[in-house]
């Protein structure tokens, strides 16, 4: 039988006792005061009202004199994540928690047609999270994978936020129709409960999007995040990308647009936006949303992410 955590460290202290009583003298204390462990909470930013999940508690440790006490780190596996859009609609979602805790957390925003799997099949949430996640279902081979992501720094970890807009994978609303309205209100909704999520840094959300996704990552931005990265936007949700920007660059949240000049829509989109904090790339050829996710259209993309995310994180 496998012990648990709490289980190990108390049979440890049982012993410790036995010990003791045998040799006759009480234990030396140590200057630390050994408590029964207790699973530690989550943490205390309040969730949205809309927001339903179940924590993983881990043990707490005790307090130790020469170093700062840290939380434990959530295990990798995903968390199952439900929570409402503003109107009611019911949406779904998967946490991959951080290494660290508590995490930057990165909200993914899927493309029309996709889903929360999206981001896995392309690699980037195993990357982010720098946690030894399962690569079988990855659609670039071995080599391609390498040369789009470089390697994540030693000892850097971000959570991980994917989750199914209406009409898509097991998220409610009325399926193969076109509904900016209702993907603008799953955005926002998306964002908010990234920030109660356990283990999260709250004040540290960021976006990224392809397509609905790329205006969702920046429209979602409005309800608080640090920075919004979008893959082909063209104001699907029918608000302006321009005056979105230009909103998020008052408050000083960097964007950046990436778009290819043949995918017309797109980059005009992320043409017409301007900004003190706003970095736009236009890339030759064709392709749109996950297609810029290619090393040979630009070798340095994924750096390019990673340097992105590193910037509005304060890393």
């Amino acid at each position: 039988m496998k012990l648990r955590p709490i289980q190990i460290v108390a049979l440890t202290l049982t012993l410790a006792l036995v010990v003791s009583a045998c040799e006759g003298t009480a234990p030396t204390s140590t200057g630390v005061q050994l408590t029964a462990p207790t699973a530690t909470p989550a943490p205390t930013s309040t969730p949205a009202p809309t927001a339903t999940f179940t924590p993983v508690p881990s043990p707490t440790l005790p307090p130790t004199p020469t170093l700062t006490p840290t939380i434990p780190p959530l295990p990798p596996e995903p968390q199952r994540i439900e929570f409402q859009a503003e109107d009611g609609t019911k949406l779904v979602g998967l946490y991959y928690p951080a290494a660290v805790n508590p995490a930057p957390v990165v909200v993914m925003m899927h493309w029309a047609g996709g889903d929360k799997g999206d981001w896995m099949m392309l690699g980037m949430v195993q990357w982010l999270t720098h946690r030894g996640l399962p690569t079988d279902m990855v659609i670039f081979p071995p080599e391609v994978l390498a040369k789009l992501y470089p390697p994540m720094p030693e000892g850097l970890s971000f959570a991980a936020f994917v989750f199914d807009y209406r009409g898509y994978g097991e998220s409610g609303g009325p399926k193969n129709q076109f509904l900016p309205k209702g993907w603008l209100m799953d955005s926002k909704a998306a964002v908010e409960t990234a920030k109660t999520l356990p283990g999260v840094d709250p004040n540290r959300v960021a976006a990224i999007g392809a397509s609905i996704g790329a205006d969702g990552a920046v429209d979602g931005c409005i309800m608080g995040c640090v920075g919004a990265l979008s893959l082909s936007p063209g104001s699907y949700l029918d608000v302006p990308y321009a005056g979105a920007v230009t909103a998020l660059d008052k408050e000083g949240i960097p964007v950046y647009c990436f778009a290819a000049d043949g995918d017309g829509e797109a980059a005009a989109t992320c043409k017409s936006a301007k900004g003190d904090h706003y970095t736009m790339t236009i890339y030759p050829g064709r392709g749109h949303g996950y297609d810029l996710l290619q090393p040979d259209r630009d070798p340095d993309i994924g750096q390019t992410i990673l340097d992105f995310f590193l910037k509005v994180f304060g890393l």
